[in-house]
């Protein structure tokens, strides 16, 4: 009698709400185990938690949202589905290190110049008359922009699709027949045994 294989993918619906999340990080553990892959199952629950977070707040109260697992020759796809026709942007390769450094405030670069001053002339509330000194005078202007250190990246503005991208070894989004897929990969990790 042949036996089949066992499934190398998981589907799970999700229900929309606060319980998504929990649900899906479980899930994606469980589906990681089930499969028998050795990827990373923390990055996998942290990612999963990014992707169907960003669908909860990014798409309608009647678009269904799914979980997807696979397991790949090299490791495993996770996606999540939803209903939203308006495709992810800011996912591709993996992240630069620059680009991660530069994720300092919500959407913002680190500043690439010397502190900000006031010119001669300013005040306002808490400073004094151009040219005193005191509390509250105001900064001189620098005499030359101070060089930047590190060539300027362009800014991500959702934090999660910044972690998807530096912790995944591939992410993008694509079309589906009801919406998109939003997806990452993860590689096999190769344990040595200790003796």
């Amino acid at each position: 009698m042949l036996e089949t294989p066992p499934s190398s993918n998981w589907r799970i619906a999700l229900p929309r709400g606060a319980t998504a999340v929990p649900i899906a990080r479980a899930m994606v553990r469980c589906a990681l185990q089930d499969l028998g892959t050795t990827a990373d199952r923390t990055t996998a629950q942290l990612l999963t938690a990014e992707l169907v977070a960003n669908a909860l707040k990014h798409t309608g109260g009647d678009h269904p949202i799914e979980l997807v697992v696979e397991r790949g020759p090299d490791g495993c796809q996770v996606e999540v589905h939803d209903g939203d026709t308006v495709l992810v942007e800011g996912l591709g390769e993996p992240a630069p290190m620059a680009m991660l450094m530069s994720a300092a405030g919500p959407g913002e670069p680190l500043p690439m110049t010397g502190p900000r001053a006031t010119g001669p002339g300013t005040t306002g509330p808490g400073t004094t008359e151009p040219g005193t000194t005191g509390p509250g005078a105001p900064l001189p202007a620098p005499a030359a922009p101070v060089a930047a250190t590190a060539p300027r990246v362009p800014a991500i503005r959702n934090r999660g699709l910044l972690l998807v991208r530096s912790l995944s070894s591939g992410s993008g989004c694509r079309r589906t027949q009801d919406g998109k897929a939003v997806w990452f990969t993860l590689p096999e990790v190769h344990r040595t045994r200790r003796r």
